[in-house]
């Protein structure tokens, strides 16, 4: 498979991440139900923290997709989690 080299944007950051052409519109539309998920979250409660919504968001998405325990869901989503985790270092390194 052909690695492809883009850009997404997750809680205001951009993260580049090398993925498989085959993955790329999953990808995206993974970080767009994360910013979605996050906005909702900033609308209908007083949370401000990004840590703490992306915590939320990341609780939220996971019981949706019934990934809690479950080994049938196989999807990957190895670089959301890649990118998430980089965007919770940063923020603890602002701390």
């Amino acid at each position: 498979m052909t690695k492809k080299s883009i850009s997404i944007v997750v809680a205001g950051r951009s993260y580049p991440l090398s993925v498989n052409e085959s993955e790329e519109q999953k990808i995206k539309q993974a970080a767009e139900d994360i910013n979605k998920s996050i906005k909702l979250l900033q609308e209908n409660y007083a949370v401000k923290d990004m840590q703490d919504l992306l915590a939320m968001t990341a609780l939220q998405l996971a019981s949706k997709s019934g990934t809690s325990g479950s080994t049938a869901n196989t999807t990957d989503f190895s670089g959301v989690e890649s990118a998430l985790d980089t965007l919770l270092k940063e923020i603890d390194d602002m701390e």
